[in-house]
């Protein structure tokens, strides 16, 4: 398992795997709207130099945020060895905790997240209707059937960061 930083690939790979997964490089959540493709983050190449995970954040004062997380082979450790890596940017840079978001019908995502321990901070109930005027894609109905309508953020304390 290769690990790189984003400002290391060429950009026209990233915005390639942006589009083949997610429709667009843009991400509409509740904390803002984003170019995926111009975040910070990590990839995981596999022998091929192929893409197989992906992590975008932002640095915000004492808070990193993560804006994207995919790992298109599961149960390999790409998503962990991901979020480590973010992990010891933001214990670098003195943040006092992580968060993120996701939608209601991404339960693989909430059981990944709280095992790794994050913690449901708050819901936004309705977000994603509104993030639909932004980003009409977005379908109605996500993971086994479920309406997608709300989005849940989640928050992981730092600790020992030094700062």
């Amino acid at each position: 398992m290769k690990i790189v930083s984003l400002g290391e690939l060429p950009k026209q790979l990233i915005t390639d795997f942006f589009h083949r997964h997610w429709g667009s490089t843009k991400m509409v959540i509740s904390s803002g709207v984003y170019e995926c493709d111009t975040l910070d983050g990590f990839a995981v190449l596999n022998e091929t130099s192929e893409i197989t995970g992906l992590i975008t954040y932002m640095l915000k004062g004492t808070e990193c945020e993560i804006i994207s997380l995919d790992s298109l082979e599961e149960k390999k450790g790409i998503g962990t060895t991901l979020m480590k890596e973010v992990e010891k940017v933001a214990a670098e840079n003195g943040c006092t905790r992580i968060t993120l978001i996701t939608t209601n019908d991404n339960l693989l995502a909430l059981k990944f997240y709280q095992k790794r321990g994050f913690r449901i901070s708050i819901i936004h109930r309705d977000a994603v209707e509104k993030a639909r005027r932004i980003k009409p894609e977005i379908p109605l109905i996500g993971n086994d059937g479920i309406p997608i309508r709300d989005e849940i953020e989640l928050e992981k304390g730092m600790t020992g960061n030094g700062k």
